[in-house]
C-alpha cells in the first residue's frame, strides 16, 4: 500500500483531548485514566481489542456517554458535553460502528434530519434542496446511491456510505470514525481516505478507529494503543511497524501465518444451488458445497454475495431456483425452513438480523435451540446457563456474566454471541456473513482456527467476506461474483488477488443493478 502520510502537515495545536478518563459500567472498568489527543492536521488513529474501551472513549468525546472521572478539553477549554449535540455544536462529528440511520426515511432525510431545508414562509420542507444537497454529498463520496431511496431499502454496506455523508454534512473540525470501512471494498476505501485527506487541515483532524492494520499504517499520523481500559502507548506512525502494534494491542507477539496449503474437500457433496434468481439483484446463480469444506464468497460491494445467502436461507423471495441438501430437494421458503434443513446463517448486520439487544447473553446464545432445553414444557435454566457459558468460554466472549445484556457487550462480543449460538444449534451447514466484521486481530485468529476446526469436524461452511487476506487464507474454494452472477470459481492453490479482482469486474451482461436495488 501507498503511504498517504508522507506529505502531510505537522500536527497542530491539541483540537480534543481526553485527559484522565475514567468510565465504568456494572461489573466492568471500561476505561481508566485514560489520556489521548488529537491535533489539528492529523489523522489520529485509535486501536486496541474489543473490549479495550475505544468506543467507549468516543462515546465520552461525543456526548453520548459521562465520564465517571476527567476531563475533555476542546481547543484547549475544559468542557462538558452532556449530549451529542453539545458536542457536534463544538465541531465534533461521529460515524459510529453500529448505524444510527432511519430505515423509513430516505437518504437525504437521513443525512439532514433536523436540518431540512424550508420553502419560503418555513411551512414546508424544500424536498429538491434536500435531495440536490445530499446527492452532491453523495457524489463527493463516488457512490451511486439515490438521495431518496429508503434507508432500509439499502445494503449494509451502501448504509455505511450514508453514515460518512451525513457525518460530513456538519461544519466539523474532528471527525472520528469508527470502523468506518468495514462494509467497503478496496475502491470504496480509496474514495474514503482521499476524503479524510482533503479533510484533514490547519483546523481539522480526523480520529480513525479501525482492525485493519494495514489501513491504519496507510492514512494514520499517530496511533494510540488501548488495552482493558488503559493508555498502552501513543506514538508517530512512522515509528511504529504492523507486528509492533499488533504486540502492543494483545499484550503478546502474533503471527499472522502464510495462507496454508489448501486442502483436498470431502467428495460428498452436501448442498447444491442451481440457478437461483430472485426479482432485484441475484440471476441465476449456481454453486455446490462439499462436506468439511469452506466456500469462500467473493465480490465487490453490489455483487450479491450477501443476496444470495439471503435467498438460500429463505430471508429473501426467490423467483427461480432449486436447492438440494445432501441431495434431496428442499423447499426453503424462510428462515426456520433452513434452519429446520440444517443451515444457520449469521447475518452479516448482527443488530438487525443476529441479536435480540435487550435479552441477555444465555437467551442470544440459546435462541435458535429452545426446543433442545425444553423439560415437560419448561425451560431448563441450569442447562442454559451452561451451554452459554461454555460457549462464552470457547470463542473468549469478553462479559462479566451469561446474564449480561447484550447490547452492553462490544460489538466484537456481540458478533461472538451470534457465532455461538449457530453453533449451539449444531447445524451441519453453516453461512457466515462477515464472520470477523469489527472483530480485533487477536480475535480473529481464534475465529479462523474455530472455523477450520469446525470443517475438520465435517461442517460445511459458506464464508462471505470483504478482506481478500480472509477469503484466501481460509477458503478451500474461491465463488467470485460481480452483478448477481457468478463469474469463476476458484481452488485455493490457483486463487491470487490478481484473478479474484479480474472476476470480480467481470460483468456479466444483465440489466445494472445499483446499490438501491440490492437490498
Amino acid at each position: 500500500m501507498t503511504d498517504m502520510t508522507a506529505d502531510r502537515r505537522r500536527p497542530g495545536p491539541p483540537l480534543l483531548e481526553a485527559r484522565a478518563v475514567s468510565k465504568a459500567f456494572p461489573g466492568v472498568k471500561a476505561l481508566q485514566g485514560v489520556d489521548f489527543a488529537v491535533r489539528a492536521g492529523e489523522v489520529h488513529a485509535l486501536v486496541g481489542e474489543n473490549g479495550a474501551g475505544k468506543s467507549t472513549l468516543m462515546k465520552i468525546l461525543s456526548g453520548l456517554y459521562q465520564p465517571d472521572a476527567g476531563e475533555i478539553r476542546v481547543r484547549g477549554q475544559a468542557v462538558g458535553l452532556p449530549t451529542p449535540l453539545s458536542a457536534r455544536r463544538l465541531g465534533i462529528s461521529v460515524i459510529h460502528q453500529e448505524f444510527f440511520l432511519m430505515a423509513h426515511l430516505t437518504v437525504a432525510q437521513n443525512i439532514f434530519i433536523g436540518r431540512e431545508p424550508k420553502l419560503p414562509g418555513a411551512l414546508f420542507l424544500d424536498d429538491r434542496l434536500l435531495n440536490r444537497k445530499a446527492a452532491a454529498l453523495l457524489e463527493r463520496l463516488g457512490v451511486d446511491i439515490d438521495p431518496r431511496v429508503q434507508v432500509g431499502r439499502l445494503t449494509v454496506a451502501a448504509q455505511q456510505m450514508v453514515e460518512i455523508a451525513k457525518a460530513l454534512s456538519f461544519d466539523s473540525s474532528v471527525l472520528i470514525m469508527d470502523e468506518p470501512t468495514a462494509a467497503l471494498t478496496q475502491s470504496e476505501v480509496e474514495t474514503l481516505f482521499r476524503i479524510i485527506l482533503e479533510f484533514v487541515s490547519e483546523s481539522a483532524a480526523v480520529v480513525y478507529i479501525s482492525h485493519r492494520m494495514e489501513e491504519i499504517k496507510q492514512i494514520a499520523d499517530r496511533i494510540t494503543v488501548l488495552r482493558d481500559g488503559q493508555l498502552v502507548d501513543s506514538r508517530p506512525a512512522a515509528e511504529l511497524e504492523i507486528r509492533d502494534v499488533i504486540r502492543l494491542m494483545v499484550g503478546r507477539v502474533i503471527t499472522a501465518g502464510a495462507r496454508p496449503e489448501p486442502r483436498s474437500a470431502k467428495a460428498d457433496t452436501v448442498l447444491e444451488v442451481e440457478q437461483l434468481s430472485t426479482a432485484t439483484l441475484v440471476k441465476s446463480v449456481s454453486f455446490d458445497l462439499k462436506r468439511g469444506e469452506i466456500l469462500g464468497f467473493a465480490g465487490l460491494m453490489g455483487a450479491g454475495r450477501t443476496e444470495t445467502a439471503r435467498a438460500l436461507v429463505g430471508a429473501d423471495p426467490k423467483t427461480a431456483g432449486r436447492v438440494r441438501v445432501n441431495g434431496q430437494p428442499v423447499k426453503i421458503t424462510s428462515p426456520a425452513d433452513a434452519v429446520a434443513k440444517g443451515i444457520g446463517y449469521l447475518s452479516e448486520d448482527r443488530k438487525r438480523f443476529g441479536l435480540i439487544m435487550r435479552q441477555d447473553v444465555v437467551r442470544n446464545i440459546t435462541l435458535s435451540s429452545l426446543p433442545r432445553f425444553n423439560r415437560f414444557g419448561l425451560l431448563d435454566d441450569h442447562a442454559m446457563n451452561e451451554a452459554a457459558e461454555s460457549f462464552c468460554r470457547l470463542l473468549a466472549v469478553k462479559t462479566p456474566s451469561v446474564h449480561q445484556q447484550v447490547s452492553n457487550l462490544s460489538g466484537g462480543n456481540q458478533q461472538k454471541v451470534v457465532l455461538a449460538k449457530w453453533l449451539e444449534r449444531d447445524c451441519d451447514i453453516l453461512i457466515f456473513d462477515e464472520p470477523t466484521r469489527g472483530i480485533d486481530v487477536g480475535a480473529k485468529q481464534e475465529i479462523y482456527d474455530l472455523l477450520r476446526r469446525l470443517a475438520g469436524e465435517g461442517k460445511s461452511i459458506i464464508m462471505i467476506s470483504s478482506e481478500m487476506e480472509e477469503i484466501l487464507r481460509l477458503s478451500d474454494r474461491i465463488v467470485v461474483m460481480c452483478d448477481g452472477c457468478v463469474t469463476g470459481v476458484l481452488a485455493n492453490a490457483e486463487a491470487t488477488q490478481e484473478n479474484i479482482m479480474e472476476l470480480a469486474t467481470r460483468f456479466c451482461h444483465r440489466e445494472a443493478g445499483d446499490l438501491n436495488a440490492a437490498a
